[in-house]
């Protein structure tokens, strides 16, 4: 039995024997009308933001759809300051990548280290500053813009391509922000600022469906898929199935995040169909390894728990 498992058993209140499984998975899902009203905003986010994209031929759709869940939260004055910083963070990522390009392109051995130090920086801004997505975005858009410095034939097409990645990001905020203050009902003052979170649920290493819903997808739904249209429905299908999630607590949120993410980077791979496993198995490969080994820092290098945190 997970040990964080059992933690969030007893901060919720709940006997975590294994009879009351089903229970607490009943409770975490339940329907209400908050839920229901995050999951169409969320839902309703991503297929605009595929639409768009893929009518304009927007790059990066992977990241513009992720968007939709990283910044809605569940309440307005949370969202506005997780979509600030986020915009704050992807231009401020942006302006340290081409820096670090200036003296480390074609020079992987000076990359690396560059990659290292500013990620480091951004993980502690994200739990040193108020608004901690200003420094997980700087991390985030550092490592996956220095990781393809090898693939761009020019510094020219480099620019334009680490520009566009600041278009995706920021009109996904801005679109996903929009909608939310449109749509998202108030809540009381007091319920407004948002409570610490955990990094993980319980089963972000074991439980295998945030790769199931990429790959059945991409075997036997992807190849009969030539408009817009049939995408969208899959897209809404599986962001209501992951919003779903995401917009549960601290203890189950983190698997719908999860959901999208695997289902937006394994299959938005362009602007056409596409049925290449390879690049699924690559990219699920990528996934799974940068979980496995936060987990095990966060396990047993530097062990935290969720209650540990809030009684400091």
């Amino acid at each position: 039995m997970s040990a964080t498992f059992v933690e969030a058993f007893r901060q919720s209140g709940s006997d975590p024997s294994d009879s009351d499984w089903l229970g607490w998975l009943k409770r975490e899902l339940a329907p209400t009308r908050a839920r229901k009203i995050r999951t169409a905003i969320i839902a309703v986010a991503a297929v605009v933001c595929v639409i768009i994209s893929m009518a304009l031929q927007v790059p990066e759709l992977a990241f513009t759809a992720y968007m939709a869940f990283f910044i809605s939260k569940e309440s307005k004055l949370a969202m506005i300051i997780t979509g600030v910083g986020g915009l704050i963070g992807v231009t401020i990522a942006i302006g340290a990548t081409l820096l670090l390009y200036k003296f480390s392109y074609g020079h992987p051995e000076l990359r690396i280290p560059g990659m290292a130090i500013v990620l480091f920086l951004g993980m502690y801004l994200s739990r040193a500053l108020v608004i901690g997505p200003l420094g997980f975005i700087i991390g985030f858009v550092v490592a996956v813009s220095q990781s393809v410095g090898e693939e761009v034939p020019s510094p020219e097409l480099l620019l334009r391509g680490l520009l566009w990645l600041w278009v995706a990001i920021a009109y996904g905020v801005g679109l996903t922000v929009v909608l939310n203050l449109l749509f998202l009902p108030d809540v009381p003052s007091e319920a407004s600022h948002p409570k610490p979170k955990s990094l993980f649920v319980p089963d972000a290493f074991t439980n295998p469906g945030h790769v199931h819903f990429a790959l059945f997808t991409i075997v036997f739904l992807m190849p009969h898929m030539e408009t817009i249209a049939s995408l969208v429905v899959v897209v809404a299908c599986v962001a209501a199935i992951a919003g779903w999630a995401a917009a549960g607590s601290e203890r189950i949120s983190y698997g719908g995040l999860q959901i999208a993410f695997a289902f937006f980077y394994s299959v938005f791979q362009g602007y056409a169909p596409d049925t290449d496993l390879d690049n699924v198995r690559n990219r699920v490969v990528e996934i799974l390894f940068g979980l496995l080994v936060t987990g095990l820092v966060f396990q047993y290098i530097w062990p935290e728990r969720a209650r540990q945190r809030n009684s400091k």
